[in-house]
C-alpha cells in the first residue's frame, strides 16, 4: 500500500486485533479511541490516508459519508470485525485498491474477504521482475532473488513467473535461474512495461536512457502480474539492487476463491 496506514479500533478487542495487523505492517499508524472520532477520520480520510477500521460497518458509513467524493479520488477503506473473522473492502475497491489491499489482510488473518464488487480478487499471485548487467553469474541472482522472498514473506513456490525487458531475453544468468526454479521466464518490449510506469516507486533517468523504461524489475514485475490475472497489481517488494542486478516482487489477485477458514 503505497498511502499512509490508519488502524482505528474503538474497543480493547479491537485494540488486540490492530496489534495484530501491525506485526504485519508496522509502518501504519494505530489509532485507539481516537477523539475527535468523526472529525480525526474523516481528516484522514480526505488526506488520502488508507483506512482500516476496526468497528461496525455502519459507523464507518456514518463516519465516512459526509466526506466521500468518488471512487478515482478517494482512498480505500477497509472494515474489520473485532474477532479478525471478516474482512470488507468499503470503499474504492477497484480504483483505489481497496479488494486488493482486503486480500492480502485476509491472507495474512486467515480471515473470510467479503468482497461485494463484481470482480472480487481473491487468489494472490506473485510475479517478480528482475533487471542485470550482461553476464551476471547466476549465483547473484539467486541470491538476490532469496533475498527478496524473505521480503515479500512468500515461498519460492508461489512465485508464477520470473520477467524481464525483451533486450534480456537471451540473458545466460536469468535464463538459467529461471529453469533450475522451474519457474516460467518471460520478457516483455518496452512498450508494454511503460503502461505501468506510473506504479513504479522509484524512476531512474539512467535505465531510462539506457532500454527506455524507468525501472525494468519493477515494470516487469507489476506488467507480469497484471497479464497473469487480468487485473490491477502492486508492489509487495520494492526495487531491491545490488552491485549487478535489481528485483522486484509484484501481487495481483486472480477471481479464483481461496480456502479461508470457516466458522
Amino acid at each position: 500500500m503505497n498511502k499512509p496506514i490508519r488502524i482505528i479500533a474503538l474497543t480493547d478487542a479491537g485494540k488486540n486485533l490492530a496489534d495484530c495487523l501491525l506485526r504485519y505492517m508496522p509502518e501504519a499508524d494505530l489509532w485507539f479511541k481516537p477523539k475527535p472520532f468523526a472529525e480525526t477520520v474523516q481528516q484522514a480520510f480526505r488526506r488520502g490516508d488508507a483506512l482500516l477500521m476496526v468497528c461496525a460497518t455502519g459507523i464507518a458509513v456514518r463516519t465516512l459519508a459526509p466526506v466521500i467524493d468518488n471512487k478515482y479520488h478517494d482512498p480505500p477503506v477497509l472494515v474489520l470485525d473485532e474477532q479478525g473473522q471478516f474482512v470488507i473492502p468499503l470503499l474504492s475497491g477497484h480504483q483505489g485498491g481497496a479488494n486488493t489491499w482486503a486480500g492480502e489482510v485476509a491472507e495474512q488473518l486467515q480471515a473470510q474477504l467479503v468482497v461485494t464488487t463484481a470482480k472480487p480478487y481473491l487468489r494472490p499471485i506473485y510475479t517478480v521482475g528482475m533487471g542485470c548487467e550482461r553476464g551476471c553469474p547466476q549465483a547473484d541472482l539467486q541470491t538476490l532473488f532469496n533475498h527478496c522472498l524473505v521480503e515479500a514473506k512468500v515461498s519460492q513456490q508461489q512465485i508464477a513467473s520470473i520477467n524481464s525487458i525483451d533486450v534480456k531475453a537471451d540473458e545466460p544468468g536469468l535464463m538459467s535461474l529461471a529453469a533450475s526454479l522451474n519457474i516460467a521466464y518471460q520478457t516483455f518490449d518496452k512498450q508494454a512495461l511503460a503502461k505501468v510506469e506510473h506504479l513504479l516507486s522509484v524512476k531512474s533517468d539512467y535505465v531510462f536512457a539506457t532500454v527506455g523504461v524507468y525501472g525494468v524489475a519493477e515494470s516487469a514485475a507489476l506488467w507480469a502480474a497484471q497479464q497473469a490475472t487480468a487485473q490491477a497489481a502492486e508492489l509487495v517488494v520494492n526495487k531491491v539492487k545490488t552491485r549487478k542486478a535489481t528485483c522486484a516482487i509484484a501481487r495481483s489477485y486472480s477471481g479464483t476463491i481461496a480456502n479461508n477458514k470457516s466458522g
